[in-house]
């Protein structure tokens, strides 16, 4: 094992990634985001490389079969998500510590692969009433696709409750982010 690494994640609309995107800026030199691969396509403005890297399926499959990925999860039927072993090594010969934003199942196994080099979050919304209300506002899914987030959530929510080190409740963001880094200050300086 080489650094550290610390573990994002959450149901889709908890709020994770902005929770991430705020450690970034506050720890500019220290941190560099791991990107994940996915076989989905790019949502949005979503760029390769950037946001994800999007793989097509049959590729990411022969990837899989190739031992490349730290973990990787079949998110939903025929779309994976996964953490490329390359993209590690490249964060840690930077000298920087990884900072992970994956799902659930995801997380749970990046920790059982780094053990005590992570740190990992859930970040749980306040109900799920208000994640609906963040997954419509985000106005980028189906009612369809909403209803299989929210299925998954419940399902994330009941697997992860007890497996993170730390959970935070993110109600208001100042708060989530007061109690995100005073984790991450004693994970690093520990």
């Amino acid at each position: 094992m080489k650094g550290k690494v610390v573990i994002f994640s959450a149901p889709s609309g908890a709020g994770k990634s902005t929770i991430v995107s705020h450690i970034l800026k506050h720890y500019p030199d220290q941190f560099e985001f791991s990107i994940s691969a996915t076989s989905r396509k790019a949502r949005g403005s979503e760029q390769n490389g950037v946001e994800y890297y999007f793989i097509d399926l049959n590729r990411f499959k022969e990837l899989i079969a190739q031992d490349a990925f730290v973990e990787y999860q079949e998110v939903y039927q025929d779309r994976f998500y996964g953490t490329l072993k390359s993209e590690v090594e490249r964060i840690w010969a930077d000298g920087k510590i990884i900072i992970f934003d994956v799902d659930v199942k995801g997380g749970y196994n990046l920790k059982r692969y780094f053990g005590d080099n992570a740190r990992s979050f859930l970040i749980l919304p306040p109900s799920l009433e208000i994640l609906e209300q963040r997954l419509r506002g985000r106005g980028t899914d189906c009612e369809e696709d909403i209803r299989t987030r929210l299925n998954k959530a419940q399902s994330e929510l009941d697997f992860a409750h007890g497996k993170f080190d730390v959970e935070v409740v993110n109600d208001k963001l100042e708060d989530a982010l007061k109690q995100s880094y005073s984790e991450i200050d004693s994970f690093i300086c520990g």
